[in-house]
């Protein structure tokens, strides 16, 4: 899998939107964009991003959850590329099908597991792709850098979740993606909510 991350106009508050694709752009590969931003701009540099002779350049569009700054340029993305079919955890007006945790889909070239977190939002789902190693975040914050305030069992039980696989990359919906050191930062991202408050 290789994962473009594609910035909006930098004057418009706006979310990091990504686009998969297969390793070779083979037609099988389904290239798909994780979240789209606030106004549609990403479009100018994915019309530059090269995604296979004779595809689609989107053939789906994932939401990571519905806050306007992952979705407000749904409609015109939609437009732009021959409306792609797009998923989200609610099926809300735009979305043609509903993802659900423990759901398999194909990214790119490979499958992946969805994961329902309900942390940030109640419709937040994180994706990981266990064949690049990669997962997609959202805006589930996965490191937390100081102890102190209040986490609940479940987020605490996802983070220890996360440590126990094996994860290359991770891209967040707002932080550059990070590479380095991922299983230091969640074991200090564990550590630090287990000396905070747990609630259920």
């Amino acid at each position: 899998m290789r994962v473009t991350l594609l910035k909006s106009d930098p004057k418009v508050y706006s979310c990091f939107s990504y686009l998969a694709r297969g390793d070779w752009n083979a037609i099988p590969d389904l290239n798909t964009l994780i979240d789209v931003g606030t106004d549609g701009s990403i479009s100018e540099e994915i019309n530059y991003i090269s995604t296979g002779v004779g595809k689609k350049r989107v053939d789906q569009i994932i939401l990571t959850h519905e806050h306007f700054d992952h979705t407000g340029g749904l409609k015109i993305i939609k437009e732009l590329y021959n409306n792609p079919k797009t998923y989200a955890f609610n099926q809300t007006k735009n979305v043609d099908e509903k993802l659900y945790d423990g759901m398999n889909i194909k990214i790119g070239d490979e499958l992946c597991e969805v994961i329902h977190v309900p942390v940030h939002s109640n419709d937040s789902i994180c994706i990981y792709c266990p064949k690049s190693k990669v997962l997609f975040s959202g805006d589930t914050v996965i490191s937390i850098k100081t102890r102190g305030g209040t986490y609940s069992k479940f987020y605490l039980e996802f983070l220890q979740r996360l440590y126990r696989m094996k994860i290359d990359v991770i891209y967040s919906g707002h932080d550059e993606p990070l590479s380095d050191n991922i299983r230091a930062v969640l074991e200090y991202s564990i550590q630090n909510v287990q000396n905070s408050e747990i609630i259920l």
